[in-house]
């Protein structure tokens, strides 16, 4: 029996790969076609289908708004009952049928004539009236479901899935969409948080920035590290500029030389100069350069070189930078 699964489940996965296989072939002038009416168009990409075409137009759709293509979903059914009036004539609209006869979608392409918007089409069939009406039809045909039965839309599905993947990817190279733009459409996740979160919002700042003057002594330092408990002081001159770091790792150092913490000042035991980062830079650079120096603490400065606050790895970590 469970032989009978694992050849099944095989058999299925080497269809769905011939399929995609042989779209291959396809990417061809009309592919371009199809992106450049998408290129000129001054509103959005308006994707349609019905049942599995329409689990698959909202994915492309989807794959679309979030690499630099704006797009969005709407069901044939309920276009016809109020919901066309999303589609305007500057839209592209791509309709999604294999068979290219699924009812609701004809029911609205007058309609989509009517007001102009250039309808691009994915169709299993190149001689359907959906593919016949369209300005381009993409084809995903496919030789065979993996379904047995050749019912179930499996590599269907998958081809027109590939050919919309496909699609958003040629646009957006086209557009030169850039990490950075994508982040900005994901700033809730991991790439977003990294190359969108300054260290500035991160920051701990004002009375709780770990900072003593040169003269405190080092029992004063230990205390104000207890204090604001970031593992680290900064030591500022007269003047507010920072002179020097004292950290955790300096004061284990410190001990191993017997120095006395009651009489020895901050400034003979400090580390001089020591690491900071700007308050504008990305937090994900500030994370590298803990990393590549091997500290946990970072002061942070504006560009005129100010102490404007302090940074720890716990801030990353609480941020969602590591």
């Amino acid at each position: 029996m469970t032989t009978s699964f694992i050849d099944s489940a095989r058999q299925a996965i080497a269809i769905q790969r011939e399929a995609i296989d042989a779209l291959a072939n396809r990417i061809d002038d009309t592919f371009s076609k199809a992106c450049e009416v998408i290129m000129s168009c001054s509103g959005r990409v308006v994707v349609t289908g019905m049942g599995k075409s329409g689990h698959i137009g909202k994915k492309i759709a989807a794959t679309l708004a979030s690499t630099g293509t704006p797009s969005f979903f709407v069901h044939p059914g309920e276009a016809s009952h109020g919901d066309l009036g999303m589609i305007t004539g500057q839209d592209v609209v791509l309709a999604i049928s294999n068979s290219g006869k699924t009812s609701e979608v004809l029911t609205i392409l007058p309609l989509l004539k009517r007001m102009g918007a250039p309808l691009i089409s994915m169709t299993g069939d190149a001689e359907s009236v959906l593919a016949q009406e369209a300005v381009v039809n993409l084809d995903v045909s496919v030789p065979r479901e993996a379904c047995p039965l050749n019912l179930a839309p499996t590599s269907s599905t998958t081809a027109t899935l590939v050919m919309g993947d496909a699609l958003a990817v040629a646009l957006l190279e086209a557009r030169g969409f850039s990490a950075e733009d994508f982040a900005f459409s994901h700033p809730g996740g991991s790439l977003g948080r990294r190359l969108l979160l300054r260290v500035s919002d991160i920051m701990h700042t004002g009375d709780r920035i770990p900072r003593v003057s040169t003269d405190t002594l080092l029992s004063g330092a230990l205390l104000e590290i207890s204090r604001k408990g970031l593992g680290m002081t900064t030591v500022v001159d007269d003047n507010g500029m920072i002179v020097g770091i004292f950290t955790d790792g300096d004061l284990r150092r410190t001990l191993d030389r017997n120095i006395d913490v009651r009489v020895t000042p901050i400034s003979e035991v400090m580390t001089a100069g020591g690491r900071s980062i700007y308050d504008d830079q990305l937090a994900a650079e500030a994370l590298k350069l803990m990393d590549e120096v091997k500290i946990n603490a970072l002061p942070v400065l504006n560009r005129e070189g100010r102490l404007v606050g302090a940074i720890n790895m716990h801030d990353l970590l609480r941020a969602g930078v590591i």
